[in-house]
């Protein structure tokens, strides 16, 4: 509960949700990689295919979309319903490339914790977010001695769509993405922190997947929730859809091809939650294989992008608690040598939940441009054509 928020800001916080609700609904809908019959890797899909199917976890989205150039948002995952600072979750953060501004990092680094939730939105937005999740954490009944808060905020840069420099997003958004955090089915495309990204030259945003294991290798959930705002060669489940489209990083490079603008640069947030019992030493292992989800989708992270991975585990048995003064703490984890399934549901829940931010992306004006939402229609042809889907498939 948000406790102190004055009555106007919760008023304009409803305001803001109804509208931006109202624009979502109005879209037309576009399918998931299920959908079209996608197959992407070996392993079973979730209850879900996202991120809440690891239980516990939960996702909230303020949107912004607002007169011709405010196209921006915050998205926060959430890792458990309880008070993060006093039961904090062992994660780490691992860099693919680091040009970006991801708050955090050296204390995660440091200790193997995060205490709070992790919070995605615009670059130069994220002091701001920053400020705004300190505040709320502060608030939080038992949390009053507190008097150190170590906020987990990432960003990708949606300057191509938004009012970047305006810094529009407020901390009544940061608070209403917190408080209205859910189970359940999760919003994707053009909503939270995706609302303004580019993603292989379309319209990019939030995506999300998971994979479960079989009981013999443990039976663990591994969700994933991304943020595209990158570029390269698009390949979707090793077909080659940019290159079909005509579309894609260094095509001006060939003889006589028409210019297009250079779309490799950019950024991709992945956030990777599993409820198997890891510390922080091989969740730091799990979030480098997310990056080579990434890596399948056809990115080469390029010298300007900011491709960061965060891993938690929502196991309650390793649980850090703040008021644990024990000397010693023995804790149960996944052997090193099980972790090798672990490591292939992160890579196609990774890969998996980029391809659903790009399918479910619709298209998207704002700030002087517009860029389009992926055909998915001719994608669908594509994948066929590669065998990647069966032919009978319907997309929407």
């Amino acid at each position: 509960m948000l406790t102190g928020m004055p009555g106007k800001h919760l008023a304009a916080v409803a305001i803001l949700l109804m509208v931006t609700g109202a624009a979502q609904a109005d879209a037309p809908p576009r399918p998931r990689a299920p959908d079209l019959g996608l197959k992407v890797g070996v392993l079973p899909r979730g209850a879900l295919d996202a991120i809440t199917d690891v239980a516990g976890v939960t996702v909230g989205q303020t949107t912004l979309v607002r007169g011709d150039n405010i196209r921006t948002g915050v998205t926060a995952i959430v890792p458990h319903p309880g008070n993060l600072y006093r039961e904090k979750v062992p994660g780490a953060i691992s860099v693919g490339n680091g040009y970006g501004k991801l708050t955090g990092v050296t204390q995660v680094e440091e200790l193997g914790e995060i205490e709070t939730p992790i919070l995605l939105t615009s670059t130069v937005a994220v002091p701001r977010v920053a400020d705004a999740l300190i505040s709320y954490m502060l608030q939080l009944p038992g949390n009053e001695d507190v008097l150190s808060i170590n906020p987990v905020v990432g960003e990708t840069n949606d300057g191509y769509l938004n009012d970047i420099r305006g810094r529009h997003i407020t901390p009544e958004d940061v608070f209403a993405a917190l408080k209205n955090a859910r189970g359940g089915p999760v919003e994707e495309g053009a909503v939270g922190a995706g609302t303004g990204t580019v993603a292989f030259g379309w319209k990019g945003g939030i995506g999300t997947a998971s994979r479960r294991l079989p009981a013999g290798v443990g039976g663990y959930t591994v969700g994933v929730l991304v943020q595209t705002n990158f570029g390269g060669v698009l390949a979707i489940a090793g077909a080659p859809v940019g290159v079909e489209l005509g579309q894609y990083y260094l095509r001006d490079q060939a003889a006589n091809a028409p210019a297009i603008p250079d779309k490799a640069d950019g950024s991709c947030m992945i956030v990777v939650a599993t409820d198997a019992p890891l510390d922080a030493r091989e969740l730091k292992r799990l979030a480098a294989r997310a990056l080579l989800g990434m890596a399948r989708t056809g990115s080469s992270a390029s010298n300007g992008s900011g491709d960061y991975s965060i891993a938690f585990s929502t196991a309650p048995q390793v649980r850090i608690r703040a008021n644990d003064a024990a000397l010693t703490r023995r804790t149960e984890v996944v052997n090193t040598l099980a972790m090798s399934p672990l490591f292939e549901a992160a890579i196609e829940a990774t890969e998996e939940a980029i391809y659903n931010s790009m399918l479910r992306a619709t298209t998207t004006t704002g700030n002087g441009h517009t860029v389009e939402a992926l055909p998915i229609e001719r994608v669908a042809e594509i994948l066929k054509e590669h065998r990647a889907i069966q032919a009978e498939s319907n997309p929407r």
